[in-house]
């Protein structure tokens, strides 16, 4: 089966066919950078991530947007608040982004744009809007024509009427119809603007997507994707205004992940019950977060609560756990402790399939680990069915532990399994990051254990009981294998 992606405006599920072969134009709407992003932030973000991570593996050169809203009413009032600039509230929480998304192990985009970086490309493209009649300007302000885009209503499966009662609609005589919606808001006394045909002012919500996604990707996209709340009325004017313009789809796939509850209630600021990635992580392992993130279908709302954060921590750990037992084992097994060439990389490898082809020597060690690449590549085909493929990790995690208990294990029977283990992992990326799996093999902490192994051997039990502290301090926990003293982080 190739990738089948379930389209939102379709609302079925489609085999995936880029407009260029072995590529991939992917947009995702970003954060507007006024604040620390939140948990349901983080969940297009890590999905996203898992997706572009997904189509690489197989093969993809993948051309991936996330955008930052950086000029808007909520900038300039936080601005006010902090007696700063809107540039440096914007600058000061695109940090905080890049900081709370790698350390979930969200892999930076090709490019992030700003709004702000791109007004002259927004200016021309309303400019083109207003001379096809598509728009009109109104005192200092410039509107989209609803009306004049017959298909308005087609991403949300609504009419126009439908969609009446869900926009909130004051009187407001600037405009034509009450439904349609701004480009260009004429600036306020001491608001940031720029200058425009129509006057100062700056780019409404709605124009700043397709403007960028145009210059960066072209007229139409593979996949655009978002949360569920973007779907209207953000997404369903991007269509308008884009569509208007090209007379053809802005994207051919759009893709919509689902919200997250907070013990079981809708995350929302009346309620004050919204949690910041910031925060989240100071107490929460970051692979803990991730593993919560895919463990439910991408489209399917998640409830997030104490107790399912703990159940995600403990099943990190058992994925974790098995891959550094392996990895000992592997040592053991190999003097200089490197790796066989287990896994190879298969060149030619047809899309739809991870790159990969095991070579344990093990001819029903290798026929199972085959099973167990298909299947998960079958999962991961389905939409994307991250739980689905999280569960045949752990039959791989299941396997591996089978060949550890074995007395003799070949050094390539362990390679291969890790070599599937890590491909697996490289699309979902739950095992820790590089800098926190080398912690695990730190030198210093090798040097401890040689050395409490050494003072035991002399019997110098105080010094011995002093490095067993020293470790369980730095929450080293020291464990007796078969193959000698393993240890790991709590």
């Amino acid at each position: 089966m190739s990738l089948q992606i379930y389209n939102t405006m379709s609302r079925k599920q489609e085999a995936f066919i880029p407009q260029e072969p072995g590529k991939v134009k992917m947009y995702v709407c970003g954060p507007t950078v006024y604040d620390y992003i939140h948990i349901g932030n983080a969940r297009p973000a890590i999905f996203f991530d898992v997706a572009r991570r997904y189509l690489e593996a197989i093969g993809y050169e993948v051309d991936y947007l996330v955008n930052f809203t950086d000029v808007d009413d909520k900038l300039i009032r936080k601005a006010e608040q902090l007696g700063t600039s809107v540039p440096e509230v914007a600058d000061r929480f695109i940090a905080a982004f890049y900081e709370d998304t790698e350390g979930l192990g969200v892999k930076r985009a090709t490019r992030n744009p700003r709004v702000t970086e791109h007004v002259p490309e927004i200016i021309a493209l309303i400019e083109e809007l207003v001379a096809q009649g598509a728009a009109y300007p109104s005192a200092g302000d410039v509107y989209f024509r609803t009306k004049s885009f017959a298909n308005y209503g087609q991403l949300s499966h609504q009419n126009l009427e439908e969609l009446q009662l869900g926009i909130r609609i004051g009187i407001d005589e600037r405009k034509e119809d009450p439904q349609d919606f701004v480009l260009w808001k004429s600036a306020k006394p001491g608001e940031i603007s720029w200058e425009s045909p129509w006057g100062p002012g700056r780019p409404g919500w709605h124009i700043e997507c397709s403007a960028m996604a145009r210059k960066y990707l072209g007229d139409t996209l593979d996949i655009h994707g978002g949360g569920n709340d973007l779907q209207f009325p953000h997404h369903e004017c991007e269509c308008a205004q884009s569509e208007s313009l090209t007379g053809k789809p802005l994207s051919n796939y759009w893709m919509h992940n689902g919200f997250i509850n907070i013990d079981n209630q809708k995350m929302s600021k009346s309620l004050g019950n919204g949690i910041t990635v910031h925060e989240l992580l100071k107490r929460i392992k970051p692979e803990a977060i991730r593993y919560f993130m895919l463990s439910g279908h991408y489209r399917a709302p998640l409830n997030f609560s104490d107790d399912t954060v703990e159940q995600a921590l403990g099943s990190v750990e058992r994925i974790t756990n098995c891959r550094v037992n392996l990895e000992h084992r592997l040592a053991a097994v190999s003097p200089d402790g490197s790796h066989t060439a287990g896994w190879h990389l298969v060149e030619d490898a047809p899309i739809g399939a991870l790159r990969y082809e095991p070579a344990s020597g093990d001819e029903s060690l290798d026929t199972r680990l085959q099973e167990l690449k298909a299947r998960f590549t079958a999962k991961m085909d389905d939409d994307f069915n991250t739980p689905d493929a999280i569960t045949v990790l752990f039959e791989l995690v299941a396997e591996a532990n089978q060949l550890l208990k074995q007395p003799v294990v070949a050094a390539r029977s362990i390679d291969a399994v890790l070599g599937l283990m890590d491909s697996m992992d490289g699309v979902l990326g739950l095992l820790p990051t590089v800098d926190e799996a080398a912690g695990l093999l730190d030198a210093e902490v090798d040097a401890l254990i040689v050395e409490r192994t050494k003072v035991r051997s002399e019997k110098n039990w105080k010094r011995a009981d002093e490095i067993r502290d020293l470790l369980a301090e730095q929450g080293i926990l020291l464990e007796d294998t078969p193959q000698g003293i393993r240890w790991r982080r709590k």
